[in-house]
């Protein structure tokens, strides 16, 4: 007891006399900061990247039956034609970072297979997203509807260098520059049909959304005639969006892609 008291005394002394300290704990390093990586085209964000940003995003990486794909071999068959029904919808138009979107008012239906499914939205993507045997168009629009089961239907339109388009004319010159903040522009209505081509056979086959949570069983129709917009139009998306906002062909794998006779 009294050598152990011994060295308690001799270690208090120790410190007065030469200043030495008991060695301290090292300090814990502060816990790292996870930032959330967004979703998008570029960077950590990128296509490449998209299923491991979130559990929800797996299928951007796993899955079989993904969009968009290369149009390459085709089965011709009698499809049924595109039967659009739209009507004029107020203006409302949005950046949303990803795309240019214009969001419709319920009224407007496509039928595909015999069901019908309500429009939603329509957005455009700089190149196109699909390809057809190998070759890129300049854009691609989308529009998105829905069935009363929860179904999806894209109707896809090539878009390819040409003579200017009064409807996308509109849209443009009403484009939001402030990212997410839609703009409801009164007095000026569009209708979706005007923006299709007045030959609508199509390409089918079931694939899925071409953003993350990239979802599939989504029925694609892709015109496969384009329409015509000009040279300026086309720079003018790119220019606000800033980088091309189409996601990579993904494979066709075990999936067949039917053609309209």
């Amino acid at each position: 007891m009294r050598a152990r008291i011994s060295c308690i005394v001799l270690s208090l002394l120790l410190v007065v006399a030469f200043g030495c300290k008991p060695a301290e704990k090292p300090a814990e390093k502060p816990a790292e900061v996870k930032h959330e990586i967004h979703w998008g085209y570029q960077g950590e964000g990128a296509p490449a990247n998209w299923g491991s940003l979130k559990q929800e995003f797996a299928l951007c990486s796993s899955g079989m039956s993904q969009s968009p794909i290369d149009i390459a071999k085709t089965y011709k068959t009698k499809l049924d034609t595109i039967g659009a029904a739209y009507k004029d919808t107020p203006l409302r138009i949005v950046n949303n970072g990803h795309a240019v979107q214009v969001n419709c008012e319920p009224g407007s239906f496509v039928t595909i297979d015999e069901q019908k499914y309500q429009l939603l939205q329509f957005h455009f993507h700089a190149p196109s997203e699909h390809t057809v045997k190998g070759a890129f168009y300049d854009m691609e629009m989308h529009l998105v509807h829905k069935n009363d089961k929860g179904d999806l239907a894209v109707v896809g339109v090539f878009m390819k260098k040409g003579a200017a388009n009064k409807i996308i004319q509109v849209l443009w010159d009403n484009l939001p520059q402030e990212v997410d903040k839609e703009n409801v522009v009164s007095g000026i209505s569009v209708n979706a049909s005007g923006l299709l081509p007045k030959d609508t056979r199509y390409y089918h086959y079931y694939g899925s959304l071409t953003t993350p949570p990239c979802s599939e069983g989504v029925n694609w129709s892709v015109v496969i005639t384009p329409i015509e917009v000009s040279e300026a139009q086309i720079e003018q998306f790119r220019k606000l969006m800033g980088f091309d906002n189409n996601r990579p062909i993904l494979p066709v794998n075990k999936r067949f892609v039917l053609e309209s006779q």
